[in-house]
């Protein structure tokens, strides 16, 4: 099912905006922050593949990575169930306007 093209740009709009909301949280910016110093203390060494710093950097990457793709998830979530609310409310209203007039 294709959405009509001004769905898919209020869809893209919704998604630049909470991503842009994500990327400001103080929380992430934390977490961020420590990502960034682990992936720092990666070039101290010749090997780096092999270092507990990659294997420290690499696992604070995925944990934020895996915030990241939760909090859109579930905003998204989030916005969907509001959407299909308001669908179907706007739905049953007609609906029951439709009933009162037939009779």
């Amino acid at each position: 099912m294709d959405f009509p093209p001004w769905m898919q740009r209020a869809i893209q709009a919704r998604l630049d905006e909470v991503s842009a909301l994500i990327e400001h949280d103080p929380g992430l910016s934390r977490v961020r922050g420590e990502t960034d110093e682990a992936f720092e203390a990666l070039f101290t060494g010749d090997d780096v593949k092999n270092t507990p710093e990659f294997t420290e950097w690499e696992n604070r990457y995925f944990v934020t990575k895996g915030i990241e793709n939760e909090r859109l998830y579930m905003q998204g979530l989030r916005d969907g169930i509001q959407l299909t609310v308001s669908l179907l409310g706007q739905s049953m209203l007609n609906d029951r306007d439709n009933d009162r007039q037939d009779a």
